[in-house]
């Protein structure tokens, strides 16, 4: 079958192509929003921050942070989840909004269809941390303590779903201990509960808990990770002190909406990573208790998958619920 208008076709789909080049030749054009799914002044807030003007200064662009907190995550995932797929509006996501949120609960949203990821940020350790009334200064007499006079001790989250909120989950399941759920409405409210003493425990990310722990506000008992982190060397892990299996690095990431052209997805990479690389950022970031970590977009994708698979299982094993 033949087309008589298939030269004007071919005109068309020519010009089309060049356009969509030269649009993608000329990105950015404009300000790029990056949506902050915790409120102002908080750690997630504080990284994105460091990372918009890194960015701005190699794009040429201004990176403006927008904070829309609340549904731990949620009304900012699917904000962005429905926001143009032209590069213009990104979302520093983390642990929670893909990978702990969609294990714990059905969502508006799926962390992997609808987005595509930018690139890690990097990875904040975990910290067990009590008041400093509490008398237990290692895992091991908090371990007793518990023991002794169970759900006599409350600990504190940013709410069901949260990194915290897992944590301490899955120390009560390694004890065999028991503690009473104590949800916030984010990081913030919970951790000045804990250090003023109505609320004993919390697991915040280290970038989070560092000032007060070093202010002697709170009483750092050990990192929940593989490793000890290297602004706090001295705090050892859990597992040095016989608790296994309470692994929960706090992870990073900048993701844009599905279907933004590849070519934008690469040259935020690019640009991300780049950022990464830069002494001053990387000071700035282990300042606030982060390391930096790079991946390409599809090592990206890799590893949110790996981690919904990883927080599915242990939804599974301690029984939790969105409740």
């Amino acid at each position: 079958m033949q087309f008589r208008n298939a030269p004007v076709l071919c005109a068309l789909a020519s010009a089309a192509a060049l356009f969509c080049s030269s649009a993608l030749a000329a990105y950015p054009e404009k300000s790029i929003t990056i949506v902050v799914p915790t409120a102002a002044g908080g750690a997630n807030d504080a990284m994105a921050r460091v990372i918009g003007q890194a960015m701005s200064a190699a794009l040429k662009q201004p990176v403006v942070v927008d904070n829309k907190a609340g549904a731990n995550g949620a009304i900012a995932s699917e904000f962005v989840m429905r926001a143009a797929p032209d590069g213009y509006t990104l979302m520093l996501g983390y642990v929670a909004t893909h990978a702990m949120n969609p294990a714990l609960q059905k969502l508006r949203y799926d962390p992997v269809k609808d987005f595509e990821p930018v690139g890690m940020v990097g990875t904040s350790a975990t910290l067990m941390v009590v008041t400093p009334s509490v008398k237990a200064n290692n895992a091991k007499e908090l371990v007793a303590a518990l023991k002794s006079a169970p759900d006599k001790t409350s600990y504190a989250s940013a709410g069901n779903g949260t990194a915290p909120h897992f944590a301490a989950e899955m120390f009560k399941l390694s004890t065999g201990t028991s503690m009473l759920h104590v949800p916030y409405k984010g990081s913030a409210p919970a951790i000045t509960d804990t250090i003023g003493g109505q609320t004993q425990v919390m697991f915040p990310s280290l970038f989070t808990a560092m000032p007060y722990v070093k202010a002697g506000k709170l009483k750092a008992i050990g990192v929940a990770g593989t490793k000890r982190s290297p602004q706090m060397p001295d705090v050892p892990t859990l597992k040095e002190q016989g608790v296994d299996n309470v692994d929960v690095s706090q992870w990073y990431g900048i993701f844009a909406p599905a279907k933004t052209p590849k070519p934008v997805i690469e040259q935020l990479n690019k640009v991300l990573n780049a950022a990464l690389a830069d002494k001053g950022v990387i000071k700035k970031l282990e300042d606030h208790g982060a390391e930096v970590e790079t991946m390409t977009s599809e090592q990206m994708r890799t590893y949110v998958q790996q981690e919904q698979v990883k927080w599915k299982k242990v939804v599974q094993a301690a029984k939790l619920s969105a409740d």
